[in-house]
């Protein structure tokens, strides 16, 4: 479906150079990473919108860039649709002159025909008169969505669909475009720095930082297991710290994070040095060492964190490094913590992802 291999560079800012594969006609893909990684500019640059400085574009067998044949295809000339971050819709128009705005080369009759049809997908039809002002953030997203959607296009570019949107109307809308995704069945390209809009609306997430191309996979498989540390912090694994070998024995490993020693499942690679990544979901804690359980790591430490994160409370813990455990607030509550309470962390060896400091 798409290849592109882009290389481009700013005055000021990032360089980007990273390569791009889609195979599916209806694959939703998710460029991934902190602000300034280079997502926008790939979408930039796949819809014609940048140049490239070295590198080739194509979709469907037709070169839309070829630095070195000189070939650039105008964005026009591009079958994309391109859903912009602050949606640019014109205030001064309504949603059926916005929706009609890229296809005012049709003859009316059949203007109007595609706008209602696109109406009705999106349903949007009781907005047609109004302005863009008077519209909510979601009815918004769903204008500009139908215009991107305008011109028939065979590959949808979505930049941050979401960030222009509050907490729970994001969560809506965020429902909604998965929904929509799916029932019109294009390939799309969507760029995010949310992990929850990454796991919700990706088929395949491409995880970006400094304009590079650090892992790619299906958002359960990056999530599950990073190949790079930089990786797991983008991903949203709470605990990363460096760690060396002790000793190896049957099928686990020993290791020294910081002045703690745990374990986890040897990867069988034979390095010495490793990021230790823990999810915080995967850390109980407990006020008394546990008697029978399968978890290999009950480590005494110090209370030294409480803070709110969104439905849970995130609790650091110094036991002799940082351990971060995601806990409820009933669970809070019945432990009675409060900071420098003492406390086990507990979790099991196969909660403890580790990735080779040479990778």
């Amino acid at each position: 479906m798409l290849a592109a291999d882009i290389s481009k560079s700013f005055n000021k800012g990032v360089h980007v150079h990273a390569s791009l594969q889609m195979d599916s006609a209806s694959q939703v893909t998710v460029l991934f990473g902190p602000s300034g990684a280079g997502k926008t500019t790939i979408l930039r640059c796949i819809a014609g919108l940048e140049t490239l400085d070295k590198g080739k574009i194509v979709f469907k067998n037709q070169v839309w860039t070829d630095v070195s044949k000189g070939i650039c295809l105008p964005p026009q000339n591009r079958s994309v649709g391109y859903l912009f971050q602050d949606y640019a819709l014109f205030p001064y128009l309504n949603v059926r002159e916005n929706v009609a705005y890229g296809i005012q080369q049709m003859p009316e009759a059949e203007r109007n025909g595609v706008v209602r049809a696109i109406a009705e997908k999106l349903q949007i039809e009781t907005l047609l008169d109004r302005k863009p002002p008077a519209l909510s953030g979601g009815e918004q997203q769903r204008v500009a969505l139908a215009r991107a959607l305008a011109r028939n296009p065979e590959l949808l570019l979505l930049d941050e669909p979401l960030s222009a949107l509050d907490g729970p109307t994001r969560e809506r809308v965020r429902e909604e475009l998965a929904r929509l995704l799916k029932t019109l069945k294009l390939p799309a390209i969507l760029v995010t720095h949310d992990w929850v809009d990454a796991l919700r609306l990706g088929d395949r997430l491409v995880v970006m930082n400094k304009g590079t191309v650090l892992q790619s996979g299906t958002p359960q498989d990056v999530f599950a297991k990073p190949q790079h540390a930089d990786v797991a912090a983008a991903v949203g694994v709470e605990t990363v710290s460096v760690a060396s070998v002790i000793a190896r024995n049957d099928g686990s490993v020993l290791l020294r994070v910081g002045r703690a020693e745990m374990t986890a499942v040897d990867p069988g690679d034979g390095q010495s040095q490793y990021f230790v990544c823990i999810r915080g979901e995967n850390v109980t804690l407990e006020t008394g060492r546990a008697g029978q359980s399968s978890a290999r790591n009950h480590l005494r430490g110090i209370v030294r964190e409480i803070a709110p994160a969104g439905p849970v409370w995130r609790m650091t813990v110094d036991v002799g490094c940082d351990i971060v455990a995601l806990v409820t607030r009933p669970a809070l509550e019945d432990l009675g913590l409060t900071l420098n309470n003492e406390v086990f962390a507990v979790f099991k060896a196969s909660a403890v992802h580790l990735i080779g400091r040479q990778a």
